[in-house]
């Protein structure tokens, strides 16, 4: 056997940080799949007074392996256990821009950046594409733009759609001002937002180079953000040009959309609503990722609006649920759109 240890990233907030080892154990077992080795005896350990992350392969990791693993949304840094020494392996993430792209932003409500990529990761493994090969990613949920900025490090097209106008503000002052002193090639327009004539929010449109060079020849991506009723969504994103549906649902509080008797405050009522519109806008093979508080909504009810929504939810991935705080209790599930 041939084994190996994860240093966790040491993330800010405690909680969170109290909660990756276990995370970051259910991630890598999802990884282990598409992996040439699969990971067998996952677990936790101490070496050097330091707690690790570990596992074992049958066969040694290849360059492709590590590769992937690279991604995983916890990992400091990987090693090699030989002897009871540990032997760093160069990792080689998918990240295309520096750091500060996720951690800039600090606000009150704002969903761990490490987590964004987990429920993301796990999302794009459970596409019939599989992780590396998909090209679009929608939140239709956004706030101010975590999944966005996640899908733009990876090298995505992305797409947000919020009814918050202070969040679509802030966010749109926040890229185009990064992007401009980053010295990234984009273009970047706004304006309102209007269909058959009837104005339905905000609209802001950048397409960037993930180099100079590429931004010279044409090979751009695209960050939209919509600042619109989320049951709108099929009106504003084209039928089936979805990879990846990713969203943080709310919490319990005053969210979501717009409805003839106004603000809908039941998370369970939104989704019911939202989720077949989603689904309209993925592709088939695409899969969603949602993540939400399991003190507002169940999980047999989450998963009775996917599969009635046409997805196939999967029901072999680990325990992802963690505390938040006294009144969040977090969890994620993920369900495919058939082809």
């Amino acid at each position: 056997m041939f084994h190996y240890a994860i240093l966790v990233y040491p993330a800010a907030n405690r909680v969170y940080a109290d909660a990756s080892p276990a995370l970051l154990r259910a991630e890598l077992t999802a990884f282990g799949a598409t992996l040439s080795t699969e990971p067998v005896e996952v677990g936790q350990r101490r070496l050097g007074g330091v707690d690790y992350v570990t596992f074992s392969t049958a066969t040694p990791m290849s360059e492709e392996d590590v590769a992937r693993l690279s991604n995983l949304s916890s990992l400091y840094a990987l090693f090699e256990i030989s002897d009871e020494v540990l032997r760093p392996l160069t990792v080689t993430p998918l990240d295309r821009f520096d750091s500060d792209l996720l951690t800039i932003q600090k606000y009150s409500g704002k969903t761990n950046e490490l987590f964004t990529k987990l429920l993301l990761n796990v999302t794009l493994l459970s596409t019939v594409e599989g992780f590396g090969r998909v090209r679009h990613v929608l939140d239709p949920l956004c706030g101010r733009g975590t999944t966005l900025n996640q899908a733009m490090m990876y090298g995505l097209d992305a797409t947000g759609v919020e009814l918050d106008r202070r969040d679509f503000e802030a966010y749109q002052k926040f890229i185009v001002t990064w992007l401009r002193a980053k010295r990234i090639k984009h273009t970047a327009n706004s304006g309102q937002l209007r269909r058959n004539k009837v104005k339905l929010g905000q609209r802001l449109e950048i397409e960037f180079g993930l180099t100079k060079e590429s931004y010279k020849a044409g090979d751009t991506r695209r960050l939209t953000f919509f600042n619109s009723d989320t049951l709108r969504t099929d009106e504003l994103v084209p039928a089936g040009s979805v990879d990846v549906i990713v969203t943080d649902a709310p919490y319990g509080v005053q969210h979501g959309s717009h409805q003839a008797e106004g603000l809908s405050r039941s998370p369970r009522e939104l989704l019911a609503a939202a989720v077949p519109v989603w689904v309209r806008t993925l592709k088939p093979g695409g899969a969603i990722g949602l993540s939400w508080n399991t003190h507002v909504v169940k999980r047999d009810e989450l998963a009775d609006i996917l599969t009635n929504a046409g997805l196939a939810v999967r029901t072999d991935l680990g325990d992802f649920c963690h505390r938040v705080d006294q009144a969040i209790n977090r969890d994620l599930i993920v369900a495919r759109k058939p082809i």
